[in-house]
């Protein structure tokens, strides 16, 4: 129960923050809900958190090969995670998700289409690796004594936060329509940025004070 109550909230948090960011994909989602309704773009947000997944597998995957480093070193791996999420949040702060705007199809109306395209556009960027690796540094989730159950609880609870925040925002510009300005969302990203920034300083400012005390 005790792992259980740790792994929740950080898989959760980092499904929320891997999706959060209103990039290409979330421009698409929007796009797609105020043009076709809330449930083809909830779909597109669906295909998105199945390949950051998927990228979070790679990554807990392949971190698992070097478990033991990371356990010698968990320090400097948080501060290097922080300063990774701090780059990320200053480049979402600058950047302007208008720029990013892409005509989405609006002759298909499957849902299936909408969430093969949802997960082609988030796999095609496979940097968003580092973004992940970031988080799970940042937020420890590197669970190599734990059981199988709770690796599937884990990763489960990721796709759910990403699913919530997908459900979240469909919901939302459903509701707000057309009233929704495209150029509000560069306030979203500087939100986000901002959060992602004080996450890392936070996390920096804690390993060092580990560090020398």
């Amino acid at each position: 129960m005790e792992q259980l109550l740790y792994i929740l909230p950080r898989g959760i948090a980092i499904g929320l923050l891997i999706s959060a960011p209103m990039g290409p994909i979330g421009m698409l989602v929007i796009q797609r809900t105020l043009g076709k309704g809330r449930w083809p773009g909830f779909f597109t947000g669906v295909g998105a958190a199945l390949s950051d997944l998927i990228y979070c597998l790679l990554t807990g995957f392949c971190l698992s090969f070097v478990t033991d480093f990371i356990d010698r070193h968990q320090l400097i791996i948080q501060i290097i995670g922080s300063i990774v999420l701090a780059a990320f949040g200053l480049y979402l702060f600058k950047k302007n998700p208008t720029r990013s705007l892409r005509t989405p199809d609006v002759k298909t109306t499957n849902y299936w289409s909408d969430f093969v395209t949802g997960f082609l556009l988030t796999f095609s960027n496979p940097l968003i690796l580092f973004f992940i690796i970031g988080l799970f540094a940042r937020f420890n989730y590197i669970l190599p004594e734990f059981g199988i159950h709770h690796h599937i609880a884990a990763y489960t609870t990721i796709f759910g936060g990403a699913l919530l925040w997908w459900y979240g925002v469909t919901t939302l510009v459903h509701r707000l329509g057309r009233r929704i300005n495209v150029r509000s969302l560069r306030l979203i990203n500087r939100i986000i940025g901002s959060l992602l920034i004080a996450m890392a300083i936070a996390g920096t400012i804690m390993a060092t004070y580990d560090i020398f005390t």
